[in-house]
């Protein structure tokens, strides 16, 4: 009887089921909502998929409903458009989240039951627990493109970030969203950046990262991205986030190594700073501290439950029972701050670090601490005023720069700083604040100066050309700072400074050698964790590869051996002979070497389409130029003009587009750089009028992304810009604007265009990311 019941039971739960199934296929079709027929072909559903797109795009339409609608049509095209999921959906109704996930996840989720041909799927009771009850904890750390782009990343260099990988119909997010919670809650008070991702909602971010499956928590520290793949407990999201520091943040310190670790502050041109307390592991919060402030202080770490720490703690007299924090600058011998407090807090030690950053009379090693120790004033009440020493290097300057040093402690005032600069080192800054002459180049000379603007200007008065330490020179530096406060126009003299020099770079070869390091270390992570699926093409390139290496290693050395064979030396041969076959081959070979100026650049078409864009190799750009037959002979002379130099890298094509031919495909691009760099008027009435001749793009067609140079404006441009702040952006002026200006000053539309191929190769562009590449029809 019990067993008839749960037969009973089982097929009614079944019905249930079905039944639910069922009411969610007819509440969701994919071919109502891009209003189109079951027969339709793919361009239909592309060209339907467009237009819905660009109407109810939140950007554009501020109705209520309009991001929700914009949801539908992309969740109804991402179906339609794979043809495995619209045969799913035409034969099942199956319009199910996971179809987005590799197959191998979706045998895991089926279950076999009563018959092999008919089995449940796991996702029939997803019910959408985080779309309609959506922990409102996740809601403030909710990550958009841009978001990740412009803030994250950049910031990802001072903290890492922990991201979690969610999505609606997702069972397993649930499990753990309580761990998660909790180590929120802990990581976020020591420093740790928190990001969630809602891969429904974040497609394009969630492909960026690498996450093809829900839930993923994934670390991203100096713009890199690590993959969590322990099981989801505290400790090992705790483990993980430690892991992705670097390993050498923090020193160990002990009686014998830390008089050494001291005195590296000249060296270093850095404060240093002792953590003393009784872990033996260094405290998660101090790692995270030491990476925040790695590029101002050196770290080090004092265990006190050790014997050979006995010293140093009875040196500077360390309570044994509270965690304790030091600072030395420039005298070992006694700190120059210190903070003490049992449960260390963030925030004081944030507090107490940011006041230290700076040595007491630091040494301009580089541009970035000369901006930072001398700022530009920003009002007339926040004059910033900096007193240079510029000495030399070794002992014979040692007596100078301690009466230099001495002065700067007991002068401690927030409106004046103190720095000094090495003559051998800084040579460009010594030449502009002595006048371009040094006359007493073995004897230190002080100079007092004032930053105007960041481009350089700055305002200065020397003070003493032999700057010998005396009293008598700390006297003169004392009044003249007195008078400087009442009256700024003792600064008489003006000059531009250029960039300092940068004394602590790597040289070259560390620089090639840390490249290359993290170029191996991302390949073997990819190799250890990535899917198999997605390594393929990878893989593929590479056998494909070496296989062509020896291939032609091999016929090479059979093609030697038989033309050694063949060919005898002719000793009759005569000198006026070889002198003539020489001329000849060097007169052939001179005569295929291009002209200055040649620039190799074809038409894109759709013909050349997939080749050139669509299967480009890795690393390899296809610059574009954008073109009208009208405009086509001058920008494709100024573009060769502009992109010449830079035609010896091998990894650079050179195309341009007809923009009568193919404006569609160009303004399908532009719609993904609206939300990171909105382009002006796109959406105004006067839309398909607007003139793109002159902009260029840089597509990267293994990685799915482009960058964007815009026409510069022209003369009438500007002129037509005055006249829209006079007639407040009239319809007329905005459709001038949008037409350009006149044949006469088209070439001055790809104006500063080798500037930006500069950025280009440095790799510091914005990048526009699209999901794939549309045809070119």
């Amino acid at each position: 009887m019990g067993h008839w019941k749960l037969r009973l039971f089982c097929c009614f739960l079944l019905f249930l089921v079905l039944a639910l199934k069922i009411l969610s296929a007819a509440d969701f079709d994919p071919y109502r909502i891009l209003g189109i027929s079951k027969s339709a072909s793919q361009a239909d559903i592309k060209k339907a998929y467009k237009k819905l797109a660009r109407e109810w795009h939140p950007d554009k339409n501020k109705n209520p409903g309009a991001e929700d609608k914009f949801i539908q049509v992309s969740k109804a095209y991402e179906i339609l458009s794979n043809e495995e999921k619209r045969s799913n959906f035409d034969r099942y109704g199956d319009v199910g989240e996971n179809q987005g996930y590799t197959q191998q996840q979706q045998q895991h989720h089926h279950f076999h039951h009563f018959h092999d041909s008919f089995y449940f799927d796991e996702s029939f009771f997803h019910f959408p627990f985080n779309s309609e009850r959506r922990d409102s904890a996740d809601e403030k750390y909710l990550l958009q493109f841009s978001h990740y782009i412009n803030e994250v990343v950049p910031d990802s260099f001072r903290k890492p970030y922990l991201i979690k990988i969610t999505s609606d119909w997702c069972f397993s997010c649930i499990h753990i969203e309580p761990v998660w919670k909790e180590v929120v809650q802990e990581l976020e008070g020591l420093g740790v950046g928190i990001g969630v991702v809602h891969a429904g909602y974040e497609r394009r971010l969630a492909h960026h990262l690498g996450a093809h499956s829900t839930p993923s928590i994934l670390g991203v520290i100096n713009g890199k991205i690590s993959f969590f793949h322990n099981a989801v407990l505290r400790e090992n999201l705790r483990h993980f986030v430690e892991s992705l520091l670097p390993g050498n943040l923090v020193d160990k310190i002990n009686d014998k190594n830390y008089i050494r670790f001291l005195s590296n502050w000249q060296q270093e041109n850095k404060p240093h700073v002792l953590l003393f307390d009784q872990m033996p592991p260094v405290p998660l919060i101090y790692k995270l501290t030491a990476f925040a402030y790695k590029d101002y202080l050196s770290f080090g770490y004092v265990d006190l439950g050790k014997r050979e720490t006995e010293q140093i703690s009875t040196q500077y007299n360390i309570n044994m029972y509270a965690p304790t924090i030091l600072i030395f600058k420039e005298h070992i011998n006694k700190p120059a701050d210190m903070v003490q407090a049992r449960g260390m807090k963030k925030q004081v030690i944030d507090d107490f670090i940011s006041t230290n950053k700076f040595l007491l009379a630091a040494r301009l090693s580089n541009q970035k601490l000369f901006q930072e120790l001398c700022p530009v004033r920003k009002s007339h009440r926040q004059r910033k005023y900096c007193v240079v020493l510029l000495t030399g290097e070794g002992e014979n300057f040692h007596q100078t720069y301690e009466a230099f040093l001495s002065f700067a402690s007991a002068n401690t005032k927030d409106t004046v700083r103190f720095v000094h600069a090495f003559k051998e080192r800084q040579t460009e800054l010594t030449s502009a604040l002595l006048g371009g002459e040094d006359k007493y180049p073995d004897k230190p000379s002080l100079v007092v100066l004032e930053r105007r603007n960041s481009a350089g200007r700055i305002v200065y008065k020397t003070v003493a050309e032999l700057w010998v330490g005396s009293e008598e020179n700390k006297f003169a530096l004392l009044d003249f700072l007195d008078r400087l406060r009442k009256d700024p126009s003792l600064l008489s003299s003006e000059t531009v400074l250029g960039d300092l020099n940068d004394e602590l770079a790597p040289v070259f070869f560390l620089r090639w050698f840390y490249t290359a390091m993290h170029y191996w270390s991302e390949a073997w992570e990819s190799l250890l964790h990535n899917n198999w699926r997605e390594m393929m093409p990878l893989l593929s390139l590479i056998f494909s590869a070496l296989f062509i290496l020896f291939g032609t290693v091999i016929v090479q050395a059979f093609s030697d051996s038989s033309d050694e064979r063949d060919s005898v030396p002719s000793d009759k041969q005569e000198p006026s002979d070889k002198e003539t076959s020489t001329e000849t081959n060097y007169s052939k070979e001179s005569t295929r070497v291009p002209k200055k100026g040649f620039v190799e650049v074809t038409e894109l078409t759709d013909v050349n389409y997939v080749s050139n864009l669509v299967r480009l190799r890795p690393g390899h750009i296809n610059v574009v130029l954008i073109v009208s037959s009208s405009t086509k002979a001058s920008l494709l002379q100024r573009f060769a003009q502009e992109v010449y130099t830079f035609i010896g890298s091998s990894t650079l094509h050179f195309s341009f587009l007809n923009l009568e031919k193919h404006r569609e495909w160009l303004e399908y691009l532009l719609e993904f750089a609206q939300d990171a760099a909105p382009i002006a008027y796109q959406y105004d009435v006067h839309f398909f009028e607007r003139d793109y001749t002159g902009y260029v793009l840089a597509l990267n067609g293994h990685k799915k992304y482009f960058c964007l140079f815009r026409a510069q404006n022209t003369i009438e441009e500007e002129k037509v810009s005055e006249e829209m702040e006079l007639s407040s952006l009239s319809g007329d002026s905005l459709r001038k604007m949008a037409l350009g200006s006149g044949a006469g000053h088209i070439k001055k539309k790809l104006n500063k265009l080798s500037l930006w191929m500069e950025r280009l190769l440095e790799g510091s562009l914005q990048r526009f990311y699209i999901p794939s590449w549309p045809s070119l029809d």
